[in-house]
Order: structure tokens, then C-alpha cells, then sequence
């Protein structure tokens, strides 16, 4: 029986935490690619100035992007970030209005990882203007102490998370999501994993 091709895939985050979901997200599918190298150099900017040259690239090796949402609306951002044609090996989404709400739409999981109610976790979760802050004053609320010492930014500090906020929630994606959960509440996660399955990138092993 012939062996299936591994396409190597290679991506672009904003942070570690995006790297993780996208890893997690990569694992967790029938599709096969393995991801090659992640260019993660912490924030907007760099995807937003760069996105061009990652668009170029492609026709070497597939591409996947993820941002979070800075326009009104995800095709209005893509259109302007990338003007010119996407290139069929290059893969760009957006997770709405960021990733943490798709960590949040685990409800059942976020949830028990805090140490909270699920009831605290609204059921809109794509309509949570901030979701990042929303998710820091979730964990306020914490009966965790170290979970909260290291997702609370803490008291006097300019800083806007905690000093271990991606490692403590990269950890529960590794180990806790559960993406099937998450994806009945948020539209734009199932809709990100329905794109990676149907990618199918060119690809020629040299």
C-alpha cells in the first residue's frame, strides 16, 4: 500500500499561544501535514508587514496564517492586510474577535481548568469585545491561587497578563481542550478547522 504524503506546512502566529492552538488544532485532524517552521514574533504588526512575503513564499511551501481580528469584520482584514491574489499553498484566517475566545467556547473545560462556574462563561462567546481581558477577569475569580498569580497581570504592573498567561493556557490546549466542544460555540474556529481540512496545497518533495 503506497505511504500517503506528509506535506510539510509551515506557520504564522501572533504568539506562543496561537502557536500551540495551531499545533493542537494540526494534531488533532485526519489531514497530513506536519508543521516545518512557525514564525512567531508576538503580535499584529509583524503578520500585518510581512504577510506579503509569506504570500511569495507559498509557491515554495504551504503557509498557514492566523490573526486575530483587527478590522470590523475577518474578509474586510484579509483583503486589506494581502490586496493582491492569495496564493492557493498559502492558508489565511482569523480567529474572531481573538484566540482566546476559542478557548473559551470550551465552555465545560475553560471552566473546570479555573476552577469556576461554567455559568460565568457567556454563550456569545464571538460577541466578547475583549476577549483576552474577559479571560483575565475570569481568572481573577480563580479558586486556583497559582492560576491566578499567573494569568492576572499583577498589582502596580503596566503589564496587560500575567506572568505565566501563555504558558498556563498553551498548557490546558495541549493537555485540556476539547476542540469538538469548542467548535459548537464558536462559528469562527470550526470554520478555521473545516479551511485546514479542505486545504490542499501543491507541493513537489525536491
Amino acid at each position: 500500500m503506497k505511504k500517503p504524503i506528509i506535506i510539510p506546512i509551515n506557520i504564522v502566529v501572533e504568539d506562543s499561544l496561537s502557536e500551540a492552538i495551531i499545533r493542537r488544532i494540526i494534531k488533532s485532524q485526519p489531514h497530513q501535514f506536519y508543521i516545518g517552521y512557525c514564525y512567531q514574533k508576538r503580535g499584529f504588526g509583524y503578520i500585518k508587514l510581512k504577510i506579503r512575503g509569506f504570500n511569495n513564499a507559498a509557491q515554495e511551501t504551504p503557509y498557514l496564517v492566523l490573526a486575530d481580528l483587527e478590522d470590523e469584520c475577518a474578509p474586510k482584514q484579509i483583503e486589506a492586510w494581502l490586496p493582491e491574489p492569495m496564493h492557493p499553498n498559502l492558508l489565511f484566517r482569523i480567529a474572531v474577535q481573538e484566540v482566546e475566545s476559542w478557548l473559551l467556547a470550551d465552555k465545560e473545560g475553560f471552566s473546570s481548568f479555573l476552577g469556576i462556574s461554567t455559568n460565568l462563561i457567556q454563550m456569545d462567546i464571538e460577541n466578547i469585545a475583549d476577549p483576552k481581558q474577559y479571560l483575565i477577569n475570569l481568572a481573577r475569580r480563580s479558586r486556583k491561587r497559582s492560576l491566578r498569580e499567573s494569568l492576572v497581570p499583577r498589582s502596580g504592573s503596566t503589564a496587560k497578563i500575567g506572568p505565566d498567561y501563555n504558558g498556563q493556557l498553551s498548557s490546558f490546549v495541549a493537555n485540556q481542550w476539547d476542540i469538538e466542544s469548542a467548535m459548537k460555540n464558536s462559528d469562527s474556529l470550526r470554520r478555521t478547522i473545516s479551511a485546514i481540512n479542505r486545504f490542499k496545497p501543491t507541493w513537489q518533495k525536491l
